[in-house]
């Protein structure tokens, strides 16, 4: 069997192996942290079930499943066309651009977690969101363009209840800040504490959409909190914020379920 792979192969189908290989490594790179990776596992699993009801002769399974393969590719499009989108925009980048730099210099966590902590000390609020894998370019697009290096006293500027940029959020890419006064979809999921406010609910829908960490400074109770792929975790001080930050910037990200505590039991 072996042999005769062997003396059947040619070079143009290594080649061809090679390319669809590296194709299919980048696309998953693209949807890394994305909902859309999740809803391509189950389309995958769909396809998986088509192949063994054909194998297992289940006419019923199949003629269904037949029916439905007939606007699969419809259904891609329409359901991940965003994802498509910022997939092509990325790689393109990556072309150009030689990709992403790394998420989590330290300087860049050392100012954000000091801004962090004079503005719970000051019961200033506010919300930071860190992009990983996943961009955060829609979100960019649609706020307040910055560009500038990450400082404490600069947060602190943005988030200040005078500031005309305190209201909604800002984003950090390539260990700059690149926007604020962004907005990001309210999670609706009902396993969420109601005494947790708008601003807790736009960072756990962010990080449910993407693989984005946010930081959350409550102005009600003057604390910081993570929050990473819809789970809240609370920091008590600055070195706890030092360590979460590092151990999840450095590590691939894990689906967790979200929070259910109120807000009473965070420090």
């Amino acid at each position: 069997m072996v042999e005769w792979l062997w003396e059947s192969l040619r070079w143009n189908d290594v080649v061809d192996i090679t390319i669809m290989s590296f194709l299919l490594y980048r696309a998953l790179l693209i949807l890394k942290g994305t909902r859309a990776l999740q809803s391509l596992v189950g389309l995958v699993g769909i396809l998986g079930l088509y192949v063994l009801a054909d194998q297992f002769e289940l006419v019923s399974v199949h003629w269904l499943l037949e029916r439905f393969l007939v606007y699969i590719v419809l259904a891609v499009v329409i359901l991940f066309q965003k994802d498509i989108r910022r997939g092509l925009a990325r790689a393109g980048g990556r072309l150009y651009f030689g990709g992403r730099s790394d998420p989590g210099s330290a300087s860049m966590r050392e100012e954000l977690i000091k801004a962090c902590f004079t503005m719970a000390s000051r019961r200033v609020g506010a919300l930071i969101a860190i992009e990983r894998s996943a961009d955060l370019d829609e979100y960019v697009d649609r706020a307040t363009l910055i560009d500038a290096q990450v400082s404490h006293e600069l947060l602190s500027a943005i988030f200040h209840p005078t500031s005309p940029l305190h209201d909604g959020a800002v984003i950090i890419q390539k260990n700059r800040i690149a926007a604020a006064q962004s907005f990001f979809p309210l999670s609706l999921s009902k396993e969420i504490s109601r005494f947790f406010g708008t601003r807790h609910r736009a960072a756990i829908g962010l990080t449910e959409e993407t693989d984005a960490v946010a930081i959350i400074v409550s102005e009600e109770r003057g604390t910081v909190s993570l929050v990473v792929s819809g789970r809240i975790i609370p920091t008590a001080n600055a070195n706890e914020l030092r360590e979460q930050i590092q151990e999840i910037l450095q590590t691939s990200p894990e689906p967790r379920e979200p929070v259910t505590q109120s807000p009473e039991g965070t420090p």
